[in-house]
This record gives structure tokens, C-alpha cells and sequence, in this order.
């Protein structure tokens, strides 16, 4: 076969895998996509996911250190070629010309004040001029700064899409601030526990340790050490989590300690299931409930009595209990305790009710049995999966957490 005819066959050849690979790849491209959608599919998952990557940097406050990034979202939001975030205090971060700085203070100052969004034209910016539209920022009613979106010129669709933009960075910051009193709540909550702890418990708790320092020397020793332990773990100051292990630890020194005092009036019993030492619960959730059975329920008893803890595997929950004989509560009043009521009755009851239910939700409150001289049994279902809480103690999954019975 002459030369020049195997060389028109080869071109050939690659000519129609070529034609191939391209009607493959239009086909790929295609069929990609419908995949991603249609235009306008795909424009609304785009503005979705800037919002959304910009949320996360917007709840510390449009002044936090923050704010850079969540400038950086929300100026391809808008697509305005500069944008200034002002906060209350008159603090500006740019994305974009920094140029705009010098003038984004007034302008969101004038917005803020206003509490309107407002459109300047021509402004003197550097060697150029540029429009800007300002939106005012508040959160709760107060005004809490302004977005500042600079472009020549500013469109109708821009001023519309910067006062939107504007809410929703407000309900944003809010929602920051709903998170910070939450968490100023929860500390505020413990903080009620640690101070019934204090009065009453450690003056009790220093009585005993006196009466045994001249009639058993070893004894009033080993007291001290289940004191410190105890009082170590609840006055920490780290952490809103342990694990069931760290509570029943603080639960046993507790118990040494309220032993001393009442001797064998008091009986402790206990049913803990391996497979929930592990489990992450909110930080003093067990043990008030230990205190609230020994201070109401048997305290005032003649002759003592018994506390039952059981800690047992439910699937995907731990059931965790706290039962004594001891004198009970009035349905009555118990009702009033969990409602908010009664300062200064069964604190511990109501402060771990309402830490459950907030972590937790409704749900997953205290449920308590309880009569007039029938006892009281508390019980508390805890998810044993909890996604992004662990607990901050250094031994907090230590294995043991058993209690002398």
C-alpha cells in the first residue's frame, strides 16, 4: 500500500477517535449539568452556601475577629466590587478597597441613626468615585452597626439586596447573642449549685472530720482527702460536661463523707451498668440528686434510710436513677419547684430539670415519682450519642467509677 494512503487511513483513524472524545465529552458536559441543576437552581445553592459559610462567622458580633471572613461571604453575596462591615462602636472591616474605610464610618453612623438604608451617589473615593448603599444592623431593637456595599453604580437590585442582606445578618448576631445568655444561664446555674453546696454540706462535712481528728486520727485523715476530692471536681472551673464515671467518683467521696455523720442511718445501694460509665452528661447532674435525697428525704427521718442509684444501658440512651424512703415532697410543691417557684427548695431538682431540658430538650426533664412519706425516686434518660460534646475532664473515660455500697 503506497505511503501516502497509510497516511490518510492513520489521520483518519485519529480524526474519528478524536470526534469521538468530543461527542463523549459534550455529552459528559451534558449530562453534568442536569446534574447540577438549572440555572436558576444552581444560582439560589450558591447564594444558600455563601450565606451559610457566612453564618457561622457572623454570631461573636460584626466587631469580633470574625468579621473579616464574613465580609469576604457576603461581598460575593451581593457581588458589590467593595463592602464594609461597621459595628456599634464605629468599628469598620473592609473586603475590598480599603480606600472606602474613610467614608463607610459615616455613612453606616448615618444609616444606624436613621434606621433606614440609604443611598449615596458620587462619593470622593481615593482618585475615583463610587456609589454606596449603607443598611442599618440592630439586634433585639438596639442598633448594633451597619453593611456598607460600595459599586458604580449602585442598582435598584443592589440597594434591595443589601437591606435584605442587612436582616439577616441581624438575626444572625442575635441568635449570637441568644447562644452567649444561654451559655451565661448555664454557668449561672451551676453557680447556684456550688453555692448550696456550700453552706451546708461543707460546714456539716468540717463538723465531721472534727469530731473523729482526736478519737480516730486515720479516719479524720481519710475524710480530709474525700473532701478535697469532692470539693476539687465541684468548684472546677472548666467544662459544662463530665462523664456518668466523674459524677459517680464526686457521688462516692460525697457519700463518705455524709457516712461520717450519719453513720448506719444511712444505706446506700447501687446497680451501675459498665456500658454508661462512658456516657456524656451535663457537669453536677447526678450528684444534686444524691444531695436533695440525703438533705430532704432522709435527714429529717427518724432512723435513716436508703438511697438507690442505678445506672443501666437503654440502647441509645442511659437511664440513670436516684430513689430513697425517705419522707417524700408534696406533689404539690414539687410542682412549684420545677415550675421556678419556691426559692430555696430542692435547688438541685430544679437546676438539673432545667439544664436537661435546655442541652436536651423537653423531653429528656427529670421525671419524678414522689408522696408524702412515700420517698422520692427521680429518674433521667440521657442520649449516650451526643455529636460535638465531650468531656474536658483529663480522665474523663476512665473505666472504674464504682461506688463502696
Amino acid at each position: 500500500m503506497p505511503e501516502s494512503m497509510l497516511l490518510a487511513a492513520a489521520v483518519g483513524v485519529v480524526a474519528g477517535a478524536l470526534a469521538v472524545g468530543i461527542v463523549l465529552l459534550l455529552r459528559r458536559l451534558v449530562v453534568t449539568s442536569r446534574e447540577l441543576g438549572t440555572d436558576v437552581e444552581r444560582a439560589t445553592y450558591q447564594t444558600l452556601h455563601l450565606a451559610s459559610r457566612a453564618a457561622k462567622h457572623l454570631r461573636g458580633g460584626i466587631g469580633a475577629g470574625d468579621a473579616n471572613r464574613a465580609g469576604r461571604h457576603l461581598r460575593a453575596l451581593l457581588g458589590c466590587e467593595s463592602l464594609a462591615l461597621v459595628d456599634a462602636a464605629g468599628t469598620v472591616t473592609v473586603e475590598g478597597d480599603d480606600a472606602v474605610r474613610a467614608v463607610a464610618g459615616r455613612l453606616a453612623a448615618e444609616a444606624s441613626a436613621s434606621g433606614k438604608t440609604q443611598v449615596q451617589r458620587r462619593i470622593r473615593i481615593g482618585d475615583q468615585e463610587a456609589d454606596a448603599v449603607a443598611a442599618p444592623i440592630s439586634a433585639s431593637g438596639t442598633p448594633a452597626g451597619a453593611i456598607v456595599a460600595f459599586a458604580a453604580p449602585v442598582r435598584a437590585g443592589l440597594v434591595r439586596a443589601t437591606g435584605e442582606v442587612a436582616d439577616w445578618v441581624s438575626a444572625q448576631v442575635e441568635l449570637g447573642e441568644l447562644d452567649a445568655s444561654r451559655a451565661a444561664l448555664a454557668e449561672a446555674e451551676v453557680r447556684a449549685l456550688r453555692a448550696q453546696i456550700s453552706p451546708h454540706f461543707i460546714y456539716n462535712s468540717l463538723n465531721a472530720i472534727a469530731s473523729f481528728i482526736n478519737t480516730d486520727p486515720a479516719k479524720a485523715r481519710e475524710l480530709v482527702l474525700e473532701f478535697a476530692d469532692f470539693t476539687r471536681y465541684s468548684f472546677r472551673r472548666h467544662g459544662d460536661f463530665t462523664t456518668v464515671a466523674e459524677e459517680l467518683r464526686s457521688i462516692d467521696s460525697y457519700l463518705k463523707l455524709e457516712r461520717a455523720r450519719f453513720g448506719d442511718r444511712l444505706r446506700v445501694s447501687l446497680q451501675i451498668a459498665p456500658e454508661v460509665l462512658s456516657t456524656v452528661v451535663p457537669f453536677l447532674s447526678i450528684q444534686p440528686l444524691v444531695e436533695n435525697a440525703v438533705r430532704h428525704g432522709l435527714e429529717s427521718k427518724e432512723g435513716g434510710g436508703r438511697i438507690s442509684i442505678t445506672a443501666a444501658d437503654s440502647g441509645a440512651f442511659a437511664e440513670i436513677s436516684v430513689e430513697d424512703d425517705g419522707v417524700g415532697i408534696d406533689p404539690a410543691v414539687l410542682e412549684t419547684v420545677l415550675a421556678g417557684g419556691a426559692p430555696g427548695e430542692h435547688v438541685g431538682l430544679r437546676n438539673v430539670d432545667a439544664r436537661l431540658r435546655q442541652v436536651y430538650g423537653d423531653e429528656h426533664g427529670l421525671v419524678v415519682e414522689t408522696n408524702m412519706g412515700a420517698g422520692t425516686l427521680v429518674r433521667m434518660r440521657i442520649p449516650k450519642s451526643q455529636p460535638g460534646r465531650l468531656a474536658t475532664s483529663a480522665d474523663a473515660g476512665t473505666p472504674d467509677g464504682r461506688l463502696e455500697p
